[in-house]
């Protein structure tokens, strides 16, 4: 992928998120899909991506725009086994709802890091958690291939449906690794195909927006994590969101002494953001 490419598939997505946010700041719905409960585009159902993979209780603890802004694919806080005093880091927060959830898991003496690089969301997520009561909630604008945090300083990173859209997926695992402390976890929602399914074959079934295009496989996700490091990597599929794509669940650890290198995702296709 050139640098124009990949800038401009970057671009595409902020202004798709932005206009999510927008959309529902202005309690509307975006015409391409935006703020309706979708990833972001493609006309999926609510049945698996949104807010409908929120339990009601959890619903209930928070403010209406951060339901109606959810597009993930996942519920990333209910496997990820948050403890009271960690720290968290939720990669492309949006508009804050498993920031929010994240906070009030880990309680007080915790706390609960969102990273995303467009502002309307920033702005929609803190708006978000001030309602919420929240206050060991941070915001942080940056983007996923270089988290604005030091070294080691989180114990758990989640993530709902944001990875499949990195345009640089090798740099983003090596960022887990990097700013996971030693024996930390992560706990990640994302899109995922079938080991079968060609770059093309991704391409043909949604847009990078929509969350499709760009998926890495099932075996990709393992041979990345475990390049970076990873130790205890598992893919889970959980349902199906098109033609051989699923929501999976992706887990895995960082050993106490962490190898580090560039993980080789032969075959990927990027995706953005």
């Amino acid at each position: 992928m050139t640098t124009t490419s990949a800038d401009e598939l970057r671009e595409e997505v902020r202004r798709r998120y932005a206009r999510s946010a927008q959309a529902v700041t202005g309690g509307a719905v975006a015409e391409d899909g935006c703020g309706s409960g979708s990833c972001c585009g493609d006309g999926a159902s609510t049945a698996v991506f949104g807010e409908a993979l929120y339990e009601a209780e959890q619903r209930g603890e928070l403010p209406e725009t951060a339901v109606l802004a959810s597009l993930g694919c996942g519920n990333p806080t209910a496997v990820a086994e948050l403890r009271e005093g960690e720290t968290v880091l939720d990669l492309g927060s949006g508009g804050g709802i498993d920031v929010i959830l994240s906070a009030k898991r880990v309680g007080p003496t915790g706390r609960a890091y969102g990273v995303d690089m467009t502002d309307e969301m920033l702005a929609l997520a803190q708006h978000n958690a001030t309602e919420a009561g929240v206050s060991n909630a941070i915001f942080l604008k940056g983007v996923i291939e270089a988290v604005p945090l030091p070294a080691e300083s989180v114990d758990v990173v989640i993530s709902n449906c944001v990875i499949n859209l990195s345009v640089d997926k090798p740099a983003v695992l090596l960022e887990l690794a990097r700013v996971l402390r030693p024996g930390g976890r992560l706990g990640i929602s994302d899109v995922v195909a079938e080991d079968d399914l060609t770059a093309e074959d991704r391409a043909a079934r949604g847009s990078y927006v929509g969350c499709i295009a760009g998926a890495l496989s099932q075996r990709e996700y393992v041979d990345g994590l475990e390049a970076a490091g990873f130790t205890d990597v598992s893919v889970t599929f959980t349902h199906a969101v098109a033609d051989g794509m699923h929501s999976a669940i992706v887990k895995a650890t960082k050993p106490v002494t962490a190898r580090r290198e560039l993980p080789v995702l032969s075959g990927s296709r990027s995706g953005c953001c």
